[in-house]
């Protein structure tokens, strides 16, 4: 029996898993923790305080998590190194760094370790949001036939932004810099010695496009004269459609690993995008949800439609054959995390130790006792800004209807609606822009640990959701795709439809809207909807306001 390796790269960890290409079981999984977590405080090598808004991380941590999680998976399956085939990763993205002529970063070189442009920006670095917004105001002016493939606005979470803003704030990094890699990229290279960029990050994240390439040098010389050969230059190199085999695993990685050398390691790939096909879906009318800490929401289409606030539409992004739509919401988890750990009352954590629970567990079992509407809150679910449909990282979080008599788990079960919410906007999006949505996949690790939440999103969304089997999608679509990489005649598949059929695995039960649940929330979406355009498209800029006037006063 032949098996393969995915890892998937989270915000704060790396997991790899152990597959089966028999029927997509997972033997043995192991997780990473990074080592230097996120860095958005202070920068570790000088101790020198991050301005608002950055989010960076250490490129060593990820190959701290192949070197523990791989030796830890094959220790613990028991499997022979000659029965795996294949190997494959997939990221959160855009999450870039620079780096030399040799491929190393660099913040690892102790002439620019100080510098915090020489480091890797997280996805959720949102300091070039002024690059951002310059991007989104030239390309409108120009009419450039890329903006609507992207909902009509460049996020400054993606790479050309976090570029500009290189150039802008350390010209000398920019120039130092052979090229600039998207980090699932860079892992790939260290794995095989070669760069190979993949088009999945260069479509989405990087604005390239399968026949026109990237945006033009007249584009790029409007934003900047120094940009107009970035192109050519610091993002060069063929661009190569997912499942490619990337190179083999060289002989130093493969005893670090204890895996033989020379197996298929397949390009790299987005965290979401290689979980839709481990979530059984290959055909269009069918959103995937990976819902973490964040949310992306990936749906397949068989025409280039143009959908506002979409994160981007990129053909063969996903799944070969159709155009792959991507959306998002910028925090999800991050939010009842942040609810959890920072405002909950100390005699709702005392209570959950009592009773042998946790804190999250303790208020998803309060919250289920209330009917929708019942708390009289609603909620704004922009806590890290606006992925979709407004493309707005400087949008903040709000919540309405709070009284002397509001109750914790009124509050977390208001932010779980809220969530909903956002992903109804983004699914009514969808829809009426002629792009079929016509039920829910979840996966990820919230709907395996969140029942009521399950319900709210169908009860919201008015459709039935089907939630993968998989504790770990990603890892296992980048799986399937390092069984692609390595084609048939190893033991792998010709396709990744052909994995998937093999593969994928989606549990029986479904969570279906209760039809006078449905009823009273699509009163609240209209509130909600509201507040959004009110809020968010102009009316009253408050929140950015207040953030100009946080930023002043530090």
């Amino acid at each position: 029996m032949n098996y393969a390796i995915g890892v998937d790269y989270g915000t704060e960890s790396g997991r790899a898993v152990l597959v089966s290409l028999n029927d997509g079981a997972e033997i043995a999984e192991h997780v990473v923790p990074y080592p230097h977590g996120v860095i958005d405080e202070v920068l570790p090598s000088s101790g020198e305080k991050l301005p608002p808004d950055w989010a960076l991380q250490h490129p060593d941590d990820y190959l701290e998590v192949l070197r523990q999680a791989i030796p830890a998976v094959m220790k613990a399956s028991g499997i022979a190194p000659a029965d795996v085939i294949g190997l494959g990763i997939d990221f959160t993205a855009c999450t870039m760094l620079p780096i030399d002529a040799a491929g190393e970063p660099l913040c690892l070189k102790p002439e620019w370790s100080k510098h915090p442009h020489s480091w890797v920006k997280l996805w959720k670095h949102h300091a070039a949001q002024e690059e951002a917004n310059r991007i989104n105001e030239i390309a409108a002016e120009r009419g450039e036939i890329f903006l609507p493939r992207y909902g009509g606005k460049l996020s400054s979470e993606w790479m050309l932004a976090k570029v500009w803003q290189i150039l802008n704030e350390a010209p000398e990094i920019y120039d130092e810099a052979d090229q600039f890699l998207e980090a699932t990229d860079w892992v790939i290279s260290r794995m095989t010695g070669e760069i190979r960029r993949n088009s999945c990050t260069a479509g989405y994240k990087a604005v390239w496009h399968k026949r026109d390439g990237y945006p033009s040098e007249a584009f790029f010389r409007a934003l900047d004269p120094r940009l107009e050969k970035l192109a050519d230059t610091k993002l060069r190199g063929e661009v190569v459609p997912l499942g490619t085999r990337a190179g083999g695993l060289t002989p130093e990685m493969a005893e670090a690993l204890g895996l033989l050398p020379g197996i298929a390691v397949a390009v790299g790939n987005v965290d979401a995008h290689a979980a839709v096909p481990a979530a059984g879906v290959t055909t269009p009318g069918k959103l995937v949800m990976a819902m973490g800490t964040s949310i992306c929401h990936m749906l397949l289409g068989t025409e280039e439609k143009e959908v506002e606030g979409m994160c981007g539409v990129v053909e063969d992004g996903i799944i070969p054959g159709y155009f792959g739509y991507e959306a998002g919401q910028s925090a999800v988890g991050d939010i009842f995390a942040w609810y959890v750990d920072e405002a909950v009352p100390a005699y709702v954590k005392e209570a959950a130790e009592r009773e042998g629970t946790n804190v999250h567990a303790w208020l998803e079992q309060k919250a289920s006792a209330y009917r929708p509407g019942e708390t009289g809150l609603l909620a704004l679910d922009w806590w890290n800004g606006n992925r979709s449909v407004l493309v707005d990282t400087d949008l903040t979080g709000l919540i309405v209807g709070l009284t002397l008599l509001t109750k914790p788990e009124e509050i977390y079960r208001t932010l779980l609606e809220a969530t909903a919410f956002g992903t109804r906007k983004i699914v009514d999006a969808f829809h009426s822009n002629g792009v079929s949505v016509d039920v829910l996949y979840a996966c990820g690790g919230l709907p395996q640990k969140n029942r009521l939440l399950m319900q709210i999103y169908a009860d919201v969304t008015g459709r039935e959701i089907r939630v993968a089997a998989s504790k770990q999608t990603p890892a296992l679509g980048a799986a399937m795709f390092a069984a692609v990489a390595a084609g048939k005649e190893a033991g792998g598949f010709d396709s990744i439809v052909d994995a998937a059929e093999k593969m994928a695995r989606i549990r029986e039960e479904s969570y279906k809207p209760i039809p006078e649940n449905v009823a009273v929330y699509d009163k609240l979406y209209q509130e909600y909807s509201l507040l959004h355009d009110y809020f968010g498209r102009g009316a009253n800029d408050v929140m950015k306001r207040l953030k100009a006037i946080k930023e002043a006063a530090r």
